[in-house]
């Protein structure tokens, strides 16, 4: 027998909240209960406009309960321009062939794995495919070591269950269960953070397209448009490693590093400048120097060698990732703003880098020093930056 679940029934009591690194938008956004905007509005509040644009003027064919075409999804996270002159803007900068891929899968019955170091965009990615997909991002299960099998599955709600016994009304759908059901778009986060167990429960519903409820002798089975998206780390090989079984039921799609300074600088600029405006910061033209020179530190470090290609460097134990970047950035602008004339300075990022790269004080710490002395001090117009770093290394 198959039953269907009602989206009105109250979600797991794993709720969708925002994973680490991942960023915000720079739209209106839906309002909280008291009228105030939202911190961080979802995806599809905050680009509201432009996915309505898009589905004006999107003429190609769309997979069933699909909100867009794969054509205007891509469009929608690579930017563009449409033919009324409605500027898309880009939420991912990276090639475009892996984001052509991953919506493709998407338009199949495989689920999608996207893949990479930290700071890669996993998060900000699946939420805008999830977005662009069903006009709905929020059907999230947060992995974490005590992810327990009700997040994916279902659970109880337990007056309703001691009181009546298993029923449909004492069920609680899990955000998984609600998109099979509804034809939507899941997504998963940190996978690999997932006890194996609890992973292995996404193996028939990945397969078979159905989720068993033995309690009540029922199923549910996934209607056309669903499909699930999730994430994981490379750093987390051998945390939690994905059985073969499971791997099999994904297409993986590797999110890489930008590839070049010029490409990381645009990606930290652009989220800085939005994560500024919601947070009302000014955003001085100056400041490109300083976002120049905290990717250039961080590649280096993270590439463990300079630019040039001149000079071998320690790397140190932290991942110095392009979200870290933005952290770094935006924590220097709101220094400027409060603290300052409003100006990004080297004294605004300083502290910010130093706590990005020493995560280990013993060994890390020894790194930075060498880096600051052997590079950075004999760097063309660093002198303020090396006196800003060693000030706040003493």
């Amino acid at each position: 027998m198959t039953v269907s679940v009602d989206s009105t029934t109250s979600a797991t009591a794993n709720p969708p909240v925002p994973a680490p690194g991942s960023g915000s938008g720079s739209g209106s956004g839906s309002g909280s209960a008291d009228g105030a905007q939202t911190l961080r509005p979802h995806a599809e509040d905050a680009f509201a406009a432009e996915l309505a644009a898009l589905a004006a003027q999107d003429d190609r064919p769309r997979p069933q309960r699909w909100k867009l075409s794969p054509w205007a999804v891509a469009t929608y996270l690579l930017g563009g321009t449409l033919p009324d002159g409605t500027v898309i803007t880009p939420k991912y900068v990276g090639p475009r062939r892996i984001v052509e891929v991953a919506v493709t899968t998407l338009a199949t019955d495989r689920a999608l794995l996207l893949l990479g170091v930290p700071g890669t965009a996993k998060t900000w990615v699946s939420e805008h495919l999830a977005a662009a997909v069903s006009g709905d991002s929020t059907l999230l299960v947060q992995g974490t070591a005590g992810t327990p099998e009700e997040a994916i599955r279902y659970g109880w709600n337990y007056a309703q269950l001691l009181a009546h016994g298993p029923s449909r009304d004492a069920l609680v759908p899990s955000p998984v269960m609600r998109a099979m059901a509804e034809g939507m778009t899941a997504r998963v986060e940190e996978l690999t953070r997932i006890p194996a167990d609890v992973q292995d429960t996404l193996i028939t519903i990945l397969s078979e397209k159905t989720l068993p409820i033995p309690e009540l002798g029922q199923e549910v089975q996934a209607v056309r448009g669903f499909n699930l998206i999730a994430t994981a780390n490379d750093r987390d090989r051998g945390v939690n490693d994905l059985s073969s079984a499971l791997r099999r039921r994904f297409n993986t799609v590797v999110l890489p590093l930008p590839e070049s300074a010029d490409a990381e600088v645009d990606i930290v600029s652009r989220r800085v400048d939005q994560l500024g405006r919601s947070l009302d910061l000014p955003a001085g033209p100056e400041g490109i120097d300083e976002i120049r020179r905290v990717v250039t530190v961080f590649r280096e470090l993270r590439d463990g060698v300079t630019a040039d290609g001149r000079t071998k460097l320690k790397s140190p134990s932290g991942t110095l990732s392009t979200a870290e970047a933005i952290s770094v950035v935006t924590n220097g602008l709101a220094l400027a703003a409060h603290f300052g004339d409003g100006v990004l300075r080297p004294g605004d990022v300083a502290a910010g880098i130093l706590g990005a790269v020493v995560r280990d004080p013993a060994a890390d710490r020894v790194i930075w020093q060498e880096y600051l002395e052997a590079v950075v001090r004999e760097r063309d117009g660093w002198k303020d930056f090396y006196r800003a770093c060693r000030e706040v290394s003493a």
